[in-house]
């Protein structure tokens, strides 16, 4: 016990609290248990660690991957640590422990006064444990940057997250009070080849490298941790995501696919499924509601515009690019759907046709609430809106 106190204070020490992830003001940190999921590499643990800093509580941190827990139970050592005055129980990586429902369950039911923040895999379902926490914890996700925090974090350049309602309707002075400021479309290029991960800031050079080990680690270790699967599902998740990768927006035919990988059909599937859950992925569908992983999506992405330049030998797609980044952010906070007529239909209402600076309304001509993302422009005009500007949605 003494190890983990000494290794949470030492972790503690290290965090630097100049930068916050669009969350932190969100999550109700003094509500009795809250849960943060979310993949790999978004910042779980930053987020954590900066609110006990800045707080200054009788807490300590915890991973729960850590061998102490291999032969432990976190019930026990909550309660030791209750009685030597700690109050605030900050958990990481929930998902490598394998009682966690039931642990956070027992501590919630027994401990009142205690305060726990749990952060785990983005595949985590809190009501498939051996608990139903549903109705007990608050859920958040935590996506990767936005292309606002990455202006904040690489450029100091602070702005409040924007209404898609404004953006639609008052662009036109919105965008020039910003790239007044700075080189956008410079800025944008960048974003979309390292900068949808915090932890690009420490680390440009190795940036795909280090991406590259993340996906493997999820498909590997937190997708295993949560659902029952085999190494040869693992394998084949391996050889799916490849060969998506090489065609992003990917227009599945299921069964080219499983003839392709050599398992079933409906195995392909699940695999598509588990691989959005997990931040690996991204699958459009005409209808969100009601969903299962045996509906056939209408087209793939991968989750964000890094993946791409991690996956291609050359420079990717920009049209991939482009729609890749505006599903990736529109979908935090609004519900995207594929169109007929142009690329996305946002929150049932508006439509949406991604292209390059020349890119015209022909497409979506006489469709009422129709708008161009368009990519390379500084400012638009009338319905025709920078595309870099949805990245300040959240």
């Amino acid at each position: 016990m003494e190890r983990l106190i000494k290794l949470s204070e030492k972790r503690l020490k290290s965090i630097d609290t100049g930068f916050h992830r669009y969350l932190y003001q969100q999550v109700q940190w003094d509500k009795p248990l809250s849960i943060i999921k979310g993949a790999r590499g978004t910042g779980k643990t930053t987020l954590l660690l900066q609110y006990m800093k800045l707080t200054k509580l009788p807490a300590i941190y915890l991973s729960l991957d850590d061998f102490y827990f291999e032969s432990n139970r976190l019930t026990l050592l909550a309660e030791n640590l209750y009685e030597k005055g700690y109050r605030h129980f900050f958990l990481d990586e929930i998902h490598q422990y394998p009682f966690w429902s039931k642990d956070l369950k027992n501590l919630y039911d027994s401990y009142p006064d205690m305060r726990i923040v749990a952060t785990g895999s983005s595949v985590l379902q809190i009501d498939k444990g051996q608990a139903d926490l549903s109705r007990r914890a608050n859920l958040y996700s935590l996506n990767g940057l936005s292309f606002r925090e990455f202006l904040d974090m690489e450029y100091n350049l602070k702005n409040n997250p924007l209404e898609l309602s404004s953006i639609l309707e008052n662009h036109m002075d919105i965008s020039p009070s910003i790239n007044d400021r700075l080189d956008v479309l410079k800025a944008f290029s960048e974003y979309l080849n390292y900068g949808c991960l915090p932890f690009f800031k420490s680390d440009k050079t190795f940036y795909h490298q280090k991406l590259q080990q993340i996906i493997h680690l999820i498909i590997e270790i937190d997708i295993p941790s949560v659902e029952n699967i085999n190494y040869t599902t693992v394998r084949s998740m391996k050889n799916l995501l490849f060969i998506i990768s090489q065609s992003v927006p990917f227009t599945p035919n299921i069964q080219s696919l499983s003839d392709k990988t050599g398992v079933p059909r409906n195995t392909v599937l699940k695999a598509l499924d588990l691989l959005e859950k997990s931040g690996v992925l991204n699958l459009l569908r005409s209808n969100n509601k009601g969903i299962s992983f045996l509906q056939k999506p209408d087209k793939i992405y991968l989750e964000n515009p890094n993946i791409a330049y991690t996956f291609s030998g050359s420079k990717p797609n920009k049209g991939n690019l482009r729609e890749t980044f505006f599903l990736n952010q529109l979908k935090v906070n609004h519900d995207v759907t594929s169109s007929k007529y142009g690329d996305f239909i946002v929150n049932n209402a508006y439509t949406f046709e991604i292209g390059g600076a020349v890119k015209t309304t022909k497409q979506i001509k006489g469709i009422p609430q129709a708008f161009i993302a368009a990519d390379e422009i500084e400012n638009g005009v009338n319905n025709k809106i920078p595309l870099w500007l949805f990245g300040f949605l959240y």
